[in-house]
Protein backbone atom coordinates (compact mmCIF):
# COMPACT_ATOMS: atom_id res chain seq x y z
CA UNK A 1 0.00 0.00 0.00
CA UNK A 2 2.74 2.52 0.78
CA UNK A 3 3.92 2.02 -2.85
CA UNK A 4 0.90 3.33 -4.45
CA UNK A 5 0.63 6.39 -2.06
CA UNK A 6 3.88 7.49 -2.75
CA UNK A 7 3.41 6.84 -6.57
CA UNK A 8 0.35 8.94 -6.52
CA UNK A 9 2.18 11.98 -4.80
CA UNK A 10 4.80 11.33 -6.62
CA UNK A 11 2.76 11.35 -10.11
CA UNK A 12 0.90 14.53 -8.68
CA UNK A 13 4.26 16.72 -8.22
CA UNK A 14 6.12 15.06 -11.19
CA UNK A 15 2.78 16.04 -13.94
CA UNK A 16 3.11 20.00 -12.16
CA UNK A 17 6.62 19.82 -13.70
CA UNK A 18 5.63 17.81 -16.39
CA UNK A 19 3.60 21.24 -17.03
CA UNK A 20 5.68 24.02 -15.80
CA UNK A 21 8.75 22.71 -17.62
CA UNK A 22 7.21 21.45 -20.94
CA UNK A 23 7.42 18.02 -20.44
CA UNK A 24 9.76 15.18 -19.17
CA UNK A 25 8.45 15.12 -15.49
CA UNK A 26 7.58 11.37 -15.94
CA UNK A 27 11.03 10.89 -15.50
CA UNK A 28 11.25 11.97 -11.58
CA UNK A 29 8.85 8.73 -11.20
CA UNK A 30 12.24 6.71 -12.86
CA UNK A 31 13.79 6.37 -9.75
CA UNK A 32 10.94 5.51 -7.78
CA UNK A 33 9.43 2.77 -10.54
CA UNK A 34 12.50 0.65 -10.72
CA UNK A 35 13.41 0.82 -7.17
CA UNK A 36 9.59 -0.68 -6.63
CA UNK A 37 9.19 -2.78 -9.89
CA UNK A 38 12.93 -2.94 -11.61
CA UNK A 39 14.44 -1.23 -14.67
CA UNK A 40 11.89 -3.46 -17.10
CA UNK A 41 8.84 -1.76 -15.37
CA UNK A 42 10.09 1.87 -15.75
CA UNK A 43 8.92 2.24 -19.46
CA UNK A 44 5.38 0.67 -18.94
CA UNK A 45 4.56 2.33 -15.70
CA UNK A 46 5.58 5.65 -17.10
CA UNK A 47 3.74 5.05 -20.30
CA UNK A 48 0.44 3.97 -18.27
CA UNK A 49 0.72 7.14 -15.72
CA UNK A 50 1.01 9.71 -18.64
CA UNK A 51 -1.76 8.07 -20.50
CA UNK A 52 -4.12 8.41 -17.83
CA UNK A 53 -2.92 11.48 -17.36
CA UNK A 54 -2.93 13.28 -20.63
CA UNK A 55 -6.66 12.55 -20.77
CA UNK A 56 -6.63 15.00 -18.14
CA UNK A 57 -4.46 17.33 -19.18
CA UNK A 58 -5.91 17.30 -22.92
CA UNK A 59 -9.58 18.26 -21.50
CA UNK A 60 -7.82 21.01 -19.45
CA UNK A 61 -5.04 22.34 -22.60
CA UNK A 62 -7.80 21.87 -25.34
CA UNK A 63 -8.66 24.85 -26.78
CA UNK A 64 -4.36 25.90 -26.78
CA UNK A 65 -3.68 22.98 -28.73
CA UNK A 66 -1.84 23.84 -32.24
CA UNK A 67 -3.45 21.39 -34.67
CA UNK A 68 -1.68 21.78 -37.60
CA UNK A 69 1.17 20.25 -36.03
CA UNK A 70 -0.72 17.48 -34.58
CA UNK A 71 -2.12 16.61 -38.00
CA UNK A 72 1.99 15.93 -38.84
CA UNK A 73 3.26 14.91 -35.69
CA UNK A 74 0.83 12.24 -34.48
CA UNK A 75 1.66 9.91 -37.82
CA UNK A 76 5.27 9.81 -36.86
CA UNK A 77 4.82 9.41 -33.21
CA UNK A 78 2.49 6.30 -33.62
CA UNK A 79 4.77 4.40 -36.06
CA UNK A 80 8.10 5.15 -33.44
CA UNK A 81 5.69 4.42 -30.89
CA UNK A 82 4.64 1.13 -32.42
CA UNK A 83 8.25 0.17 -33.28
CA UNK A 84 10.10 1.32 -29.75
CA UNK A 85 7.24 -0.63 -28.03
CA UNK A 86 7.80 -4.19 -30.19
CA UNK A 87 11.51 -3.57 -29.61
CA UNK A 88 11.34 -2.69 -25.73
CA UNK A 89 12.16 -6.50 -24.69
CA UNK A 90 15.00 -7.45 -26.61
CA UNK A 91 16.90 -4.42 -27.94
CA UNK A 92 19.47 -2.94 -26.00
CA UNK A 93 19.10 0.58 -25.16
CA UNK A 94 21.70 2.15 -22.48
CA UNK A 95 23.54 3.92 -24.97
CA UNK A 96 20.88 5.43 -27.17
CA UNK A 97 19.70 6.33 -23.33
CA UNK A 98 23.21 8.27 -22.67
CA UNK A 99 23.62 9.76 -26.24
CA UNK A 100 19.66 11.30 -25.66
CA UNK A 101 20.96 12.82 -22.45
CA UNK A 102 24.03 14.62 -23.96
CA UNK A 103 21.99 16.09 -26.06
CA UNK A 104 19.51 17.38 -23.63
CA UNK A 105 21.72 18.86 -21.58
CA UNK A 106 23.70 20.64 -24.88
CA UNK A 107 19.93 22.44 -25.14
CA UNK A 108 21.12 24.86 -22.25
CA UNK A 109 23.91 26.04 -24.51
CA UNK A 110 22.16 25.99 -27.42
CA UNK A 111 19.37 28.37 -26.16
CA UNK A 112 22.11 30.39 -23.75
CA UNK A 113 19.98 29.04 -20.58
CA UNK A 114 16.91 29.94 -22.46
CA UNK A 115 17.53 33.55 -23.38
CA UNK A 116 17.76 32.95 -26.29
CA UNK A 117 14.40 32.57 -28.47
CA UNK A 118 15.71 30.17 -31.18
CA UNK A 119 18.31 28.34 -32.71
CA UNK A 120 17.07 27.64 -36.15
CA UNK A 121 13.92 27.57 -38.20
CA UNK A 122 11.10 24.62 -37.98
CA UNK A 123 8.59 23.50 -40.52
CA UNK A 124 5.50 22.31 -39.60
CA UNK A 125 6.55 19.34 -41.75
CA UNK A 126 9.75 18.77 -40.02
CA UNK A 127 7.49 16.97 -36.89
CA UNK A 128 6.78 14.20 -38.53
CA UNK A 129 10.45 12.73 -38.68
CA UNK A 130 11.20 13.86 -35.35
CA UNK A 131 8.04 12.74 -33.22
CA UNK A 132 8.98 9.24 -35.36
CA UNK A 133 12.29 9.17 -33.75
CA UNK A 134 11.37 10.48 -30.31
CA UNK A 135 8.09 7.61 -30.17
CA UNK A 136 10.83 5.03 -31.37
CA UNK A 137 12.78 6.23 -28.39
CA UNK A 138 9.99 6.59 -25.94
CA UNK A 139 8.73 3.24 -26.96
CA UNK A 140 11.94 1.81 -26.35
CA UNK A 141 13.59 4.00 -23.16
CA UNK A 142 10.48 5.63 -21.92
CA UNK A 143 10.02 9.30 -20.55
CA UNK A 144 11.71 10.86 -23.26
CA UNK A 145 9.41 13.35 -24.34
CA UNK A 146 11.87 16.47 -23.55
CA UNK A 147 13.41 15.88 -27.01
CA UNK A 148 10.98 17.66 -28.42
CA UNK A 149 10.93 20.60 -26.84
CA UNK A 150 13.55 22.07 -29.08
CA UNK A 151 11.79 22.02 -32.25
CA UNK A 152 8.69 23.64 -30.38
CA UNK A 153 10.54 26.52 -29.00
CA UNK A 154 12.21 27.20 -32.48
CA UNK A 155 8.41 27.01 -33.91
CA UNK A 156 7.52 29.70 -31.64
CA UNK A 157 5.03 27.00 -29.48
CA UNK A 158 5.26 27.96 -25.96
CA UNK A 159 3.42 27.60 -22.33
CA UNK A 160 0.20 26.35 -22.73
CA UNK A 161 0.31 25.74 -26.87
CA UNK A 162 3.06 23.66 -26.21
CA UNK A 163 1.72 21.71 -23.08
CA UNK A 164 -1.90 21.00 -24.91
CA UNK A 165 -0.36 20.25 -28.38
CA UNK A 166 2.10 17.53 -26.97
CA UNK A 167 -0.34 16.49 -25.05
CA UNK A 168 -2.65 15.72 -28.08
CA UNK A 169 -0.07 13.68 -29.81
CA UNK A 170 1.55 11.94 -27.09
CA UNK A 171 -2.16 10.56 -25.65
CA UNK A 172 -2.99 8.51 -28.82
CA UNK A 173 0.71 7.51 -29.11
CA UNK A 174 0.67 6.21 -25.24
CA UNK A 175 -2.18 3.89 -26.15
CA UNK A 176 -0.65 2.05 -28.93
CA UNK A 177 2.34 1.63 -27.03
CA UNK A 178 0.24 0.06 -23.77
CA UNK A 179 -1.76 -2.43 -26.31
CA UNK A 180 1.92 -3.51 -27.72
CA UNK A 181 3.53 -4.13 -24.37
CA UNK A 182 0.24 -5.88 -23.50
CA UNK A 183 -0.03 -7.71 -26.54
CA UNK A 184 3.78 -8.65 -25.78
CA UNK A 185 3.17 -9.88 -22.58
CA UNK A 186 5.50 -7.08 -21.53
CA UNK A 187 2.73 -5.67 -19.20
CA UNK A 188 1.91 -7.51 -16.32
CA UNK A 189 -0.79 -6.74 -13.37
CA UNK A 190 1.11 -5.12 -10.89
CA UNK A 191 2.46 -3.14 -13.68
CA UNK A 192 -1.26 -1.81 -14.59
CA UNK A 193 -1.55 -0.99 -10.70
CA UNK A 194 1.44 0.86 -10.46
CA UNK A 195 0.93 3.05 -13.80
CA UNK A 196 -2.38 3.84 -12.46
CA UNK A 197 -1.65 5.05 -8.98
CA UNK A 198 0.88 7.26 -10.27
CA UNK A 199 -1.53 8.52 -13.16
CA UNK A 200 -4.54 8.93 -10.73
CA UNK A 201 -1.93 12.04 -9.15
CA UNK A 202 -0.73 13.15 -12.66
CA UNK A 203 -4.05 13.47 -13.28
CA UNK A 204 -5.42 15.73 -10.23
CA UNK A 205 -2.77 18.46 -10.72
CA UNK A 206 -3.70 19.51 -13.89
CA UNK A 207 -6.37 22.21 -13.15
CA UNK A 208 -3.26 23.65 -10.72
CA UNK A 209 -0.49 23.15 -12.69
CA UNK A 210 -2.33 25.28 -15.32
CA UNK A 211 -2.95 27.81 -13.60
CA UNK A 212 0.33 28.38 -12.36
CA UNK A 213 1.71 28.33 -16.22
CA UNK A 214 -0.92 31.17 -17.53
CA UNK A 215 0.37 33.14 -14.52
CA UNK A 216 4.36 32.54 -15.38
CA UNK A 217 6.06 35.52 -17.75
CA UNK A 218 7.38 33.55 -21.40
CA UNK A 219 11.25 34.25 -20.80
CA UNK A 220 10.84 32.44 -17.17
CA UNK A 221 9.07 29.36 -18.61
CA UNK A 222 11.56 29.02 -21.89
CA UNK A 223 14.42 29.12 -18.96
CA UNK A 224 12.95 26.58 -16.56
CA UNK A 225 11.82 24.58 -20.07
CA UNK A 226 15.78 24.31 -21.05
CA UNK A 227 16.84 23.62 -17.21
CA UNK A 228 14.54 20.78 -17.19
CA UNK A 229 15.74 19.64 -20.29
CA UNK A 230 19.43 19.71 -19.13
CA UNK A 231 18.55 17.99 -15.86
CA UNK A 232 16.27 15.33 -17.34
CA UNK A 233 19.72 14.80 -19.33
CA UNK A 234 21.60 14.17 -16.54
CA UNK A 235 19.30 11.94 -14.67
CA UNK A 236 19.52 9.86 -18.22
CA UNK A 237 23.26 9.74 -17.64
CA UNK A 238 23.42 8.78 -14.22
CA UNK A 239 20.54 5.98 -14.64
CA UNK A 240 23.27 4.21 -16.83
CA UNK A 241 26.62 5.38 -15.11
CA UNK A 242 27.08 1.54 -14.57
CA UNK A 243 27.39 1.20 -18.51
CA UNK A 244 29.75 4.13 -18.92
CA UNK A 245 31.86 3.13 -16.01
CA UNK A 246 32.39 -0.69 -17.59
CA UNK A 247 33.45 0.84 -21.11
CA UNK A 248 36.41 2.39 -18.95
CA UNK A 249 36.55 0.20 -16.86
Amino acid sequence: MVEYILLVVSGFVAWIVSTVGGGGGELLLVPLVGFIAGAQAVAPVTTLATMVAGGGRAFVFWRDIEWSVVKCGLPGALIGGFLGAVLFSTAPAEWLQIVVGLFLISTVLQYRFGRKQRTFDVAKWWFFPAELVTGFLDGLIGAVGSVMNTLYLNAGITKERMVGTKTAVSLPTHLVKIGTYTTLDAMTGNMWLLGLAAGAGALASNWLAKRLLRNMPEMRFRAIVVGFMALSGAVMIWQQRDSIVSLFG
